[in-house]
């Protein structure tokens, strides 16, 4: 039963997303922002899986998000796809090690490519009613959203990657300590 649960702990932990993206905590905002939480789990996933891998995961993030949200008429997909597929060339195959704090950064860029876009998705759907001025306090959430992804995102990565690693057996691969 350990066995099994360990080789499952990537997916099972694939169900924790939903939950905490509708369960909000407050103690985690950053100027009533929260951080980008999909970005969390696809990074280290597509970096041990792949590309094609991320692209799929990022497919069945964005689809999932998106069916959680009170907005249907905006997506995540198209960020969260093309974020699986750039992390999966992130790849731990030739033995290099994206540093701790480098998630922080890769993940930080990624939110604000998925916030932006996410922006434009908005602007070019109300760009007819003159009311673009309206949105421009949306920037603001965008760089609040990227500095609190990039503020948790090497605690929770580097963790998530130690146990995705785990999981496929490639724990071999990366010597944590000397």
């Amino acid at each position: 039963m350990g066995n099994y649960l360990k080789k499952k702990i990537s997916l099972i932990s694939f169900l924790f997303i939903p939950i905490v993206y509708l369960w909000d905590p407050n103690w985690l905002e950053f100027l009533g922002v929260q951080p980008y939480w999909p970005l969390f789990w696809l990074l280290p996933w597509s970096m041990i899986y792949g590309s094609l891998d991320g692209l799929i995961i990022g497919l069945f993030l964005g689809l999932i998000l998106d069916s959680l949200s009170l907005d249907s008429s905006f997506t995540q997909i198209p960020g969260l796809v093309l974020c699986g597929i750039w992390f999966g060339k992130f790849s731990i195959s030739n033995n290099i090690f994206v540093g701790h704090f480098r998630f922080g950064l890769i993940c930080s860029i990624a939110s604000f490519f998925c916030g932006s876009l996410y922006f434009f998705h908005i602007l070019i759907k109300y760009w007819s009613d003159h009311t673009n001025f309206l949105y421009l306090p949306t920037i603001k959430n965008i760089f609040a959203q990227v500095f609190i992804t990039g503020l948790l995102a090497p605690l929770i990565c580097s963790l998530l990657f130690r146990l995705f690693q785990i999981s496929k057996g490639r724990d071999k691969l990366i010597k944590f300590y000397k």
